[in-house]
């Protein structure tokens, strides 16, 4: 009460000459206080020239030493640990209230009310700088961010910087940061990152808050629901989480992962700004070593390490993770099944059901797997061949039709059919899977130059080839042979010449170009 009188101000106006009414009038208080400053200034003997060089707090407490005091009547709480509390599950403010109300009542001690008790807590978060715990839990969310690192890595030919570090982070305390280098932000590379940070945390949690970017929301309107992408959608489930975008331009609803993407611009990629990296796995390891680094160095304001904290806090309050981790697919709509029982992928083949030859069937593809759809049904499922492989089949015995069995192509069945052509076709063939590095490359070439001898017969095939041998080819091909046979530079009579006998491949008897021939 005495420091709102203004007892210094006060003190000079009655210096100057003013009447007690006129002071009270111009500084807005009741004779009663300005009478009680002069009082109180006689009784101490003090006058204008001594509270000149004073501040009004120090002449309040000298005129009314008994009326200001040192410090609240009301003892604080550990302020810190209320801020730590907080972050657990299901603890408010009026919880930790009742407790140090009893703790003080305890000690027979006065506890202040529970209003004054919230305004003293945010006077704490003001002070230091930091958010309230208000919305945020422990294991509960995990916030993504992206931070750009352009100049982190080189590629080795053309030196153009890889790009993003997705940045991860649990928001409660001091969060466990995870950070991985990617060389894009494609749909694929996104969710990969959300099943790499749940494997390093060792446990998922209930909810995934990640910025509005197009690899994983497709609609964030101000009215209405938030469109997700699909593929985004079915890896949280897969998790057990529920994706819940950050408000649009509003980065305070994710503050720890947008204060680890800063850390990591400090501690990470200014770290690695002048070194030149030409493997990107080079990269991904110097970016896990400073990450550990960062995780176990203490901190400069408390106690322990972000790893500390995280195990201590985090950890045994995230749910465990799912026996098999979440394989990333892409969907491929609209394949149709093709008369040899197999759905065509990337130049290679899968078998379906023969029951199902004409329809159009959907493609699941993982790292590993193929899966074929019809209708939302799963017909079946074969291994993924590898990047490099071309024109291989899987096949399942089941989903071929009683009959005649289908056989998967490999070099010798390929070197057996140019056998049955001629030397100078197999020679063909061999040159074609001598300039590969891998057989499965060869196998596109040699099948285009054997096919043309179901329509120009065996033996056209074998002179076509031998003259391409014989103009100095290194390896002829079917671009080579195509003209010969075409314009009959073999020497052949009709382009359907023909013995007339069964060929070998049972397709039945053949008219020659005679049977055509002009009645006499």
């Amino acid at each position: 009460m005495a420091r709102k009188i203004g007892a210094r101000e006060v003190l000079r106006l009655l210096e100057s000459g003013m009447s007690r009414n006129a002071i009270a009038r111009s500084q807005g208080m009741s004779k009663h206080s300005v009478q009680a400053v002069s009082e109180a200034a006689e009784a101490a003997g003090i006058g204008w020239a001594e509270a000149e060089g004073m501040s009004d707090a120090e002449v309040c407490a000298t005129l009314f030493p008994e009326k200001v005091r040192d410090r609240d009547v009301y003892p604080d709480p550990d302020w810190e640990r209320v801020h730590r509390e907080l972050a657990r599950v299901g603890v408010t403010l009026k919880r930790l209230h009742g407790e140090c109300r009893d703790e003080q009542r305890s000690k027979g001690g006065p506890f202040m009310p529970c209003d004054r008790f919230c305004k003293r807590y945010r006077g704490f978060t003001v002070r230091r700088q930091v958010v309230s715990r208000v919305g945020h839990r422990a294991g509960r969310i995990l916030e993504v961010d992206r931070a750009q690192a352009d100049d982190a890595a080189r590629r080795p030919r053309h030196g153009r910087g890889l790009q993003g570090l997705p940045v991860r982070g649990l928001p409660a305390l001091q969060p466990l940061p995870c950070v991985e280098p990617t060389p894009g932000m494609r749909e694929d590379t996104w969710l990969r990152c959300h099943v790499h940070a749940f494997a390093y945390m060792g446990g998922s949690t209930p909810c995934i808050v990640p910025d509005n970017l197009r690899t994983g929301v497709r609609a964030h309107p101000r009215e209405g629901e938030v469109e997700l992408n699909e593929a985004y959608r079915e890896m949280a489930a897969h998790y057990g989480s529920a994706v819940m975008p950050a408000r649009v331009a509003t980065p305070r609803d994710k503050p720890s992962a947008e204060n680890e993407v800063w850390q990591a611009a400090i501690e990470i990629i200014a770290a690695l700004r002048n070194e030149v990296f030409t493997d990107f796995n080079q990269l991904k390891a110097a970016v896990a070593a400073k990450l550990e680094e960062h995780n176990v160095r203490p901190f400069t304001k408390r106690e322990g390490t972000r790893r500390e904290v995280f195990e201590e806090q985090e950890r045994p309050l995230l749910r465990p993770l799912p026996a098999v981790p979440y394989e990333v697919c892409e969907w491929v709509y609209g394949r149709k099944v093709q008369r040899n029982c197999h759905v065509a992928y990337k130049r290679n083949y899968y078998s379906v059901s023969h029951l199902a030859v004409g329809k159009t069937v959907d493609l699941r593809v993982t790292d590993t797997t193929v899966e074929i759809f019809l209708a939302g049904e799963r017909l079946a499922t074969h291994p993924l061949f590898p990047s490099f492989a071309r024109n291989r089949y899987s096949t399942h015995a089941g989903d071929l039709p009683e009959g005649r069995s289908y056989s998967d192509w490999d070099a010798g069945r390929i070197r057996r059919w140019a056998d049955r052509v001629g030397p100078s076709c197999r020679e063909v063939v061999d040159r074609i899977f001598r300039r590969v590095d891998h057989e499965e490359q060869g196998f596109s070439a040699a099948l285009a130059v054997l096919r043309p001898g179901h329509r120009y017969t065996r033996p056209r095939l074998e002179r076509a080839c031998e003259m391409a041998l014989a103009s100095g080819r290194p390896s002829p091909r079917y671009r080579h042979l195509k003209p010969i046979l075409e314009t009959n530079q073999d020497g052949a009579d009709g382009a359907h010449s023909d013995d007339g006998g069964p060929g070998e491949d049972g397709a039945g008897y053949v008219r020659g170009a005679d049977f055509y021939g002009e009645e006499a």
